[in-house]
């Protein structure tokens, strides 16, 4: 009796330090379980959403970027905020519209990505030749979505894949660096008929697309997107880039040095919630984020 009471005894503060690891090993996972909710919601209030599949993140259909339109001041504004892109503008007339279908790619801070943007103007500006086009666009409405899809590459290696019905269809791959010019982007853009298709393909082949680069199966049109045929945004310069880029390759590598334990973005970022939450507030702004429209 008194061995059996003493091994009792014995047992007990083993039994209370496995109970102590327990507490805490399910008290840990709680806590991150609540900082993941919180991130998902973070990044759906930015305006979007994660896939875990590719991991990677992309644009909602309901973002509140959607309310802000688009002009090309957006696109002078983007280098001074850290984003070394690649525009391509495609301006057109279709319906009694003009519309602008822009392609992006490049490296947006602490991310690469690629992006497709629909937007319109129902009743279009004239032209002033020898200006720039300084049309305030709306994002494409339901009705003028349409059906796309890219596949990114980086020095031919892929990084992620992208389709479907949409205003603004994008992909941000987290703590990658590249710069614009290693970037690929294979498109494929639905149009609405023939008739949408041909005005679409006549804008591509005035500025300077052919048969090398682009492939057409009316209403669907093929693009190979390497360098842009677009004059630039006066905003980039090879001196600012350089500087800019510089920046954004030390952030991405204190990303990954930050984050190296964790194998997937979500868990990353819940990671660098609690180690540097300045570095967080950087990733969410991705794409085109409030500071973009308010410059």
């Amino acid at each position: 009796m008194i061995n059996d009471n003493f091994n009792v005894l014995c047992l007990l503060p083993i039994l209370i330090i496995i109970l102590i690891i327990l507490y805490f090993i399910l008290n840990g996972s709680r806590k991150r379980q609540i900082q993941k909710h919180q991130i998902l919601e973070a990044i759906s209030l930015a305006g979007y959403s994660y896939d875990s599949r590719q991991d990677i993140f992309y644009s909602r259909k309901d973002a509140w970027q959607k309310d802000y339109g688009f002009s090309s001041i957006y696109d002078e504004a983007a280098a001074p905020l850290s984003m070394i892109i690649d525009s391509e503008p495609i301006r057109f007339c279709y319906g009694g519209k003009k519309w602008l279908i822009e392609l992006w790619k490049g490296q947006y801070g602490m991310v690469t990505g690629g992006e497709i943007g629909i937007y319109t103007k129902s009743d279009p500006d004239p032209e002033i030749p020898g200006f720039a086009d300084v049309t305030f666009y709306d994002c494409a409405d339901e009705e003028d979505q349409l059906y796309m899809a890219f596949l990114l590459r980086k020095n031919g290696r892929p990084l992620f894949s992208r389709e479907g019905k949409h205003w603004w269809l994008t992909g941000f791959v987290l703590g990658e660096f590249s710069n614009p010019e290693e970037l690929q982007m294979e498109i494929s853009i639905t149009l609405k008929n023939r008739e949408m298709c041909r005005a679409f393909v006549n804008a591509l082949l005035q500025m300077g697309y052919s048969e090398r680069n682009m492939k057409v199966f009316s209403p669907t049109v093929w693009l190979h997107y390497t360098k842009p045929f677009s004059p630039q945004p006066l905003t980039r310069n090879p001196v600012t880039d350089a500087l800019t880029q510089k920046k954004n390759q030390m952030l991405c590598a204190s990303y990954l040095e930050l984050t190296k334990e964790h194998t997937n973005s979500l868990d990353k970022l819940a990671s660098l919630y609690v180690k540097a939450p300045e570095l967080f507030d950087l990733v969410l702004n991705m794409g085109k984020p409030k500071k973009l429209f308010k410059k």
